[in-house]
């Protein structure tokens, strides 16, 4: 396996500093859009002062990729297990739960989600490959919730593969356009996306 640079130096202040300064250039601009002479120039550094942390700019995507990703995977895995530890938990509380902390991740981190989300495209092939598995276990927390209320019964809907779809990309949605007017606040977002999850599983679909 390639030894990246975020696996060199994961606590570095300077790496931090590097994948800050490159998240809000990545998310005003686009990756393709940004050199790594501006990233470094935003923080006062030389053009080179990136290389001892991060090999190329692909390798910064991929380490801004890779955290972003694991930090809404293990959000939205905290809220299931808070929700399913209740005392009367259902398939749909479970599922709410869920929702909501990924569409309030999705707003609170929207600059981080929208280069997560949207420039991974510009990853090499196998650095997509370990992005696109991250996304897979996230969906896969949802699936596993919606097909659990199918099969309990509590869930209407007869395809769990086309609620997922949607719920997924309603949520992903929310970091192209928050904040919004009416919508400044992460939670009220969460509780939002929570609800049209719920109506979208909901026992009149049937």
């Amino acid at each position: 396996m390639v030894n990246t640079s975020s696996e060199r130096s994961p606590s570095s202040a300077a790496a931090a500093r590097i994948r800050q300064a490159a998240i809000e250039a990545f998310a005003e601009a686009g990756y393709a859009g940004t050199s790594t002479r501006a990233i470094t120039g935003h923080l006062g550094m030389s053009a080179t002062a990136m290389y001892p942390h991060y090999r190329s700019k692909e390798e910064l995507l991929f380490a801004i990729a890779s955290e972003g990703h694991r930090l809404v995977l293990d959000a939205m895995r905290a809220a299931e297990a808070q929700a399913r530890a209740l005392s009367g938990a259902t398939w749909t509380s479970r599922l709410r739960g869920v929702v909501a902390a990924f569409a309030q991740w999705q707003a609170r981190e929207s600059r981080l989600a929208r280069v997560v989300q949207y420039e991974m495209r510009s990853l090499s092939r196998e650095h997509f490959h370990e992005i696109a598995a991250i996304r897979e276990e996230t969906t896969a927390l949802v699936a596993d919730l919606v097909d659990g209320g199918i099969v309990a019964g509590e869930f209407g809907v007869k395809d769990g593969g086309d609620a997922v779809l949607a719920i997924m990309s309603l949520c992903v949605d929310v970091c192209r356009w928050f904040p919004a007017r009416g919508y400044r606040n992460p939670e009220v977002v969460g509780a939002v996306y929570a609800n049209l999850a719920a109506s979208l599983v909901e026992s009149r679909l049937r």
